[in-house]
């Protein structure tokens, strides 16, 4: 590993093994780590089945976002790009939301249903872009830069497709009860997950993770160019079927047990960019690592503000994403980026 993936790595890794105890303690009964008993009868309970998991699952889906959205921007050559505009996080989406309209005729409870259709939509989505895009670099043929921009416009199209059915569908919400749940659920929350989510979840973003380390190499040579990346060895068919899968794997994964939670992917690899030496295979280990932080901060953070009703974390993730977007967005405009 190079001196920049060890040092980001190790920064971000001892951040999170402060962060993890910490999320523990924190809510709305705050917990006193030398005396659980007298924080309250339940106070282990609390602890054990409700937070710990939830933190773990926090973990995981930050670790999977934040890896996702730098393979993504290393392979788009685009420091804007996050894996939730192409297409696999709308359609994981699309699935969850049909398994809350058609819950009377589905034979699974809604718990098992939602996930197993989210994950089915994020399938689907993957697939559509694997078949659309890959068709533009299989034969290595057209000019440069064909691959790239075909891949985009297939997943903006699958993305605004899947938003558009997503809409239609709470437009025709069969109930009140599910059309608020649909709008709730879209926001993206970790609330009153349990260790069900976690085991659902950890496997998935494992291995999506898995497969996105194998694209490092690749993703490197294409730094040079599609043409230079070819001369090196680089099979563009190859490439593009193994971040599909890695990023369908982590960012369905995470959409089926937490709704959408956006701009993680987007975030993540700005911060950590300056602690590496910048190559896309440099970036995903410390990207997963500070997604795993950044999402847990979140979701501690909207459990102890004084509100009525917990923040759902997918709002207050797009409150800082936004205007982070912006920023990013002027420093492109001032060639900064």
């Amino acid at each position: 590993m190079r001196p920049g993936v060890n040092r980001a790595s190790l920064v971000f890794a001892a951040l999170l093994a402060v962060l993890v105890p910490l999320s523990l303690l924190a809510g709305r009964v705050w917990i006193n780590p030398f005396d659980v008993a007298a924080s309250g009868p339940n106070a282990a309970v609390i602890l054990m089945e409700l937070r710990l998991p939830r933190a773990v699952l926090a973990v995981v889906i930050g670790a999977g976002l934040g890896a996702a959205g730098a393979a993504m921007q290393g392979y788009l050559r685009n420091p804007l790009a996050d894996p939730g505009l192409f297409g696999i996080a709308p359609m994981a989406a699309l699935g969850a939301v049909a398994s809350f309209w058609l819950g009377a005729w589905l034979p699974l409870p809604l718990q098992w249903s939602l996930p197993i259709m989210a994950l089915a939509g994020a399938g689907l989505g993957m697939a559509g872009l694997a078949l659309i895009a890959g068709r533009g670099v299989s034969d290595g043929a057209g000019a440069a830069g064909s691959g790239l921009a075909l891949f985009t416009l297939a997943g903006l199209m699958i993305a605004s497709l899947a938003g558009a059915l997503t809409a239609l569908a709470i437009t025709l919400a069969p109930n009140a009860f599910a059309l608020s749940q649909i709008v709730l659920w879209l926001n993206g929350a970790l609330t009153d997950r349990s260790w069900a989510e976690v085991w659902l979840a950890a496997p998935l973003v494992g291995l999506g993770l898995g497969v996105l380390a194998l694209t490092g190499r690749s993703l490197d040579a294409l730094t040079l160019g599609e043409e230079a990346a070819r001369s090196l060895g680089v099979d563009p068919a190859r490439l593009l079927a193994l971040l599909v899968a890695g990023v369908g794997l982590t960012v369905g994964a995470s959409v089926a047990v937490a709704g959408i939670i956006g701009f993680v992917g987007l975030i993540v690899p700005h911060l950590v960019r300056p602690l590496t030496d910048r190559m896309p295979s440099s970036l995903m280990l410390p990207s997963a690592l500070a997604g795993a932080c950044l999402v847990l901060v979140a979701d501690s953070a909207v459990r102890v503000l004084p509100l009525v009703t917990e923040l759902r974390l997918g709002i207050a993730l797009s409150l800082i994403g936004a205007p982070f977007f912006l920023w990013l967005l002027l420093r492109l405009r001032r060639g900064e980026v």
